[in-house]
């Protein structure tokens, strides 16, 4: 009995602990400490394969065309644009209206060179988006509208036939003594859906046997996940890295006579990318953008800004009254020189991480401008483990 007892008791306690531990305050900072742990560990964050690659064969071809742009409110080519006027003529000819020439007035017509993007798998009948850019004189494509014009590619066939009104986003107006007021770029024009495909470049998609992507950042660390994270999702050795920029994928008796399938899931799969150490500099804008892997040696640096000022102004000397003195004016020339004083900060020691570098440098009231000079600096010390690039 004495040994029930104690159990009893043993488990009495038990549950008092247990309701004491699940109290709304307990709860709470069992609830806060998973999200300090949560916090502190980064997620791990992948690209997919869709985002960083494209497939070999399957891409965008160029499409361009010569037309002319009619109704325009006189801001077309001058007189003197001679493609225009021809261009013109040899279009009335062939609806059977024959003029001379030097009848013709082209102040409402430019002629506009027709460019567009034939995307892959495009089909008979689907619209594309075109671009209009004036090729002469022509003040503005306001209120144009493109005749027909064919679109070709590079083997001179015709791919596309394109015709409709301008969107020009933009204005130009002007006064018969030269001014005016211009918003926006008004001889570039749009017509979304303003092309229809005629013609289709032959691609059977699924007779392939194999399948290769390419890179857009061509790099070895990251062909090679690439190449693991496909045989992972396969659950075979399938796909190998040709080189940095290709990955080359064994298509598999299941998907055989379907690929789509095949690349919609190849697509979704996440990989980390690997990149380069690298800085990019613009003197330009005083912008600084640097890469997760850039480095720095252990290093020690001082700044300090030197600011040499020079003022000038002229003082008025006048005569008294009544005295045969002159007016004189004299030139007063200031200069002053201020620099700063900055410490000496001990960066980091060997292989600081780009965040310290940052922290570090901001320590210091380094700007943004600043920071070009401070990594030209540390580069030619050979402390830089990263590539400095100026754009």
């Amino acid at each position: 009995m004495a040994g029930q007892g104690r159990r009893f008791r043993m488990a009495l306690l038990m549950e008092e602990r247990m309701r004491s531990f699940f109290k709304p305050a307990n709860l709470f900072f069992l609830a806060l400490c998973i999200g300090l742990i949560t916090l502190d560990c980064p997620p791990v964050s992948g690209a997919r394969i869709k985002d960083i690659s494209s497939l070999k064969g399957v891409r965008n071809n160029q499409l361009i065309g010569y037309g002319l742009v009619v109704g325009l409110n006189g801001t077309g080519d001058g007189s003197g644009t001679g493609f225009t006027t021809q261009s013109l003529v040899n279009m009335m000819e062939r609806l059977g209206i024959h003029s001379l020439s030097d009848q013709v007035k082209v102040a409402n017509v430019a002629g506009v060179m027709v460019t567009a993007d034939l995307p892959p798998f495009a089909r008979r009948g689907t619209e594309i988006d075109i671009l209009v850019s004036s090729i002469g004189d022509a003040k503005s494509l306001q209120g144009g509208t493109l005749l027909m014009t064919p679109l070709k590619g590079a083997d001179n066939n015709v791919y596309a036939m394109a015709q409709g009104p301008l969107l020009v986003g933009g204005f130009a107006t002007g006064g018969a003594a030269g001014g005016g007021v211009q918003k926006n770029h008004p001889t570039v024009a749009r017509i979304p859906d303003g092309a229809t495909i005629e013609r289709e470049i032959p691609f059977d998609f699924n007779s392939l046997n194999d399948l290769t992507i390419a890179l857009h950042q061509p790099d070895f660390t990251t062909s090679l996940r690439v190449s693991k994270a496909i045989n992972q999702g396969l659950g075979s050795p399938l796909a190998s890295p040709v080189d940095a920029g290709t990955v080359k994928i064994v298509i598999p008796e299941a998907y055989k006579e379907n690929l789509v399938d095949l690349v919609a899931s190849l697509e979704q799969i996440e990989i980390q990318p690997d990149m380069d150490a690298k800085i990019i500099l613009s003197e330009r804008t005083g912008t600084v953008i640097m890469g997760e892997n850039v480095r720095i040696s252990s290093v020690a640096i001082a700044h300090g800004n030197l600011s040499v000022q020079i003022k000038e102004r002229s003082e008025v000397s006048q005569p008294t009254p009544f005295s045969e003195g002159q007016t004189a004016v004299t030139p007063d020339t200031e200069v002053s020189v201020t620099e700063e004083h900055k410490k000496l900060v001990l960066i980091m020691p060997q292989g600081t991480s780009l965040g310290n570098v940052v922290r570090a440098l901001n320590a210091i009231g380094v700007s943004p401008r600043d920071l070009i000079t401070v990594f030209q600096a540390i580069k030619a010390a050979g402390a830089l483990q990263a590539t400095l690039e100026i754009i």
